[in-house]
């Protein structure tokens, strides 16, 4: 490769994450300088945060030479891949593996935007400094010398025949959507920079779905026509059927009911639009556009995965959060699936947020702020029993409004992804177990990421390794119950390119 390297720092849009991982990440730097020092390689910073498409534009448009990025908290896809795309050069992602500082979130959802547009990328990952972690230097010698980094694919595996009842179920739900088209409600567009989680309509025709765009303008102004009196009973409904309110305290002195009775506003008016669009499932943006007019979309989407909840017809609305339709598609064919097999159809949203040892098996936290349905902690579709609700934490939430939290009880479960590869979409499939920690042990887990938020603690079939190297996306659809043979087949009649990944 070329003799130098530059070094650039990608970050949020907020100036507040930035500033608060500041500390970490000009640490990181100065590991990942002491590595290359005793490697011998000349490098240069990127002068700056890239907080914008523009900084990134203009920080590494011009660089032919080897690109590092380093990921220490939550950042933007395009504030990296706005850089680099149509260019060859080698580039090297790097983040720590922590809840408290997410980079690896980041690393995962920029790889995916990288991978979505065929630009080729390495990952490399630690949870200790760089340069005192013997095996991580030994990969950023081997990138320095060749431009890439391998890894296994030993975890990836091609779908073998699936059994006869399963092939005969995924025929019946398939021949319902190609009858009626399952139709997306988008409410705005790709959220935060995830633009690996925008398919947009051509592709979304060829896998057998529909969207329907809504400016998010739209949910003030339904808004507005939304009586007091279903609020009231909103309100009254999900006091009764068991959700447990932390208003006011520390840091969460502007939480009141009145937040919570917006988010019920904000959650009807979604029920409005998709009456009136008869659309299936729906794409939430709310980040960043609505951050400063409405509270958080949270509540109000925990509750639409959720069969139990205001007006509710006895369905969910199988609803991703972040606009992300990566996850709403195989949120909307599980539900399907479940629903045919005599399943519960409730499917989760969650960030791949972290993962531990815990007893002989790696387990991975799976942590989303709020599309997560109140099944998962209680089992019961019909209360909301075990659903917490927090203010969202207001360095990123600045308007008041609570979450939709509690602890996923234990169970087997199917979890899915769908992804681009260079534009080709690809449905990935596994499955694995959910595990109840003590109830210490599961406060230590929330003490150390994001506590207002729910917690799935899964083995998801994957070691730490094995994941953070070859799974395209920060998010995943989980389910309880076994439909993965039936999820296979489904998306390969669709037209997806299925792997199925789990480790030996």
């Amino acid at each position: 490769m070329s003799d130098t390297i530059h070094i650039f720092w990608p970050g949020d849009y907020r100036p507040k994450p930035n500033e608060l991982a500041l500390p970490l990440l000009e640490e990181a730097h100065r590991e990942l300088e002491k590595g290359l020092d005793r490697l011998g390689k000349k490098y240069k910073r990127v002068e700056g945060f890239m907080t914008r498409p523009h900084e990134v534009i203009e920080g590494l448009g011009q660089v032919d030479e080897p690109v590092i990025g380093l990921y220490t908290h939550w950042v933007y896809g395009p504030h990296t891949v706005d850089g680099l795309i149509g260019k060859t050069n080698p580039f090297l992602m790097i983040s720590n593996f922590s809840g408290t500082w997410p980079g690896l979130v980041g690393l995962l959802n920029t790889g995916a935007c990288l991978q979505a547009e065929g630009r080729a990328h390495s990952r490399l990952w630690t949870e200790n400094p760089l340069s005192q972690d013997d095996e991580a230097m030994a990969k950023l010698e081997t990138w320095c010398e060749t431009g890439k980094l391998d890894y296994s694919t030993a975890c990836i595996h091609t779908p073998g025949p699936v059994s006869g009842p399963a092939e005969a179920l995924a025929a019946s739900v398939h021949d319902e959507m190609v009858k009626r088209r399952p139709l997306v409600l988008m409410l705005g567009d790709t959220s935060m920079g995830m633009t690996n989680g925008y398919f947009g309509a051509r592709t979304l025709h060829k896998v057998g779905f529909a969207e329907h765009k809504v400016d998010q303008a739209w949910i003030m102004d339904y808004g507005k026509r939304v009586s007091d009196k279903r609020i009231d009973d909103a309100l009254a409904f999900v006091k009764d059927k068991g959700v447990t309110f932390h208003y006011g305290g520390p840091e969460a002195e502007d939480f009141t009911e009145n937040a919570t009775r917006e988010q019920l506003r904000d959650y009807l008016v979604v029920l409005d639009m998709v009456d009136e669009f008869k659309a299936d499932c729906v794409g939430w943006q709310y980040q960043l556009g609505l951050i400063h007019q409405r509270p958080p979309s949270d509540f109000a989407e925990g509750l639409l995965n959720s069969t139990c909840r205001p007006e509710s017809n006895g369905d969910t609305i199988a609803d991703a959060t972040e606009a992300d339709q990566g996850n709403v598609l195989p949120m909307e064919m599980m539900k399907r699936l479940l629903k045919a097999k005599g399943l519960h159809q409730s499917v989760a949203f969650h960030d791949v947020r972290w993962g531990l040892e815990h007893q002989g098996r790696f387990l991975w936290v799976l942590l989303n702020s709020g599309s997560a349905g109140a099944y998962a902690f209680n089992h019961d579709p019909d209360t909301l029993q075990g659903v917490h609700s927090y203010r969202q934490p207001a360095q990123y939430f600045p308007t008041p409004g609570g979450t939709f939290a509690g602890i996923s009880k234990g169970g087997a479960i199917t979890w899915a992804r769908a992804w681009l590869d260079d534009g080709v979409p690809v449905m990935d499939v596994g499955s694995g177990e959910v595990v109840e920690l003590p109830d210490q042990e599961a406060q230590d887990v929330l003490d150390a990421t994001t506590p207002q938020w729910p917690l799935m603690m899964a083995d998801m079939g994957l070691s730490r390794d094995s994941l953070m190297a070859h799974y395209m996306s920060n998010h995943v659809a989980v389910c309880y119950g076994d439909i993965l043979d039936e999820m296979i087949a489904l998306s390969q009649k669709l037209g997806f390119r299925v792997r199925v990944l789990k480790d030996a």
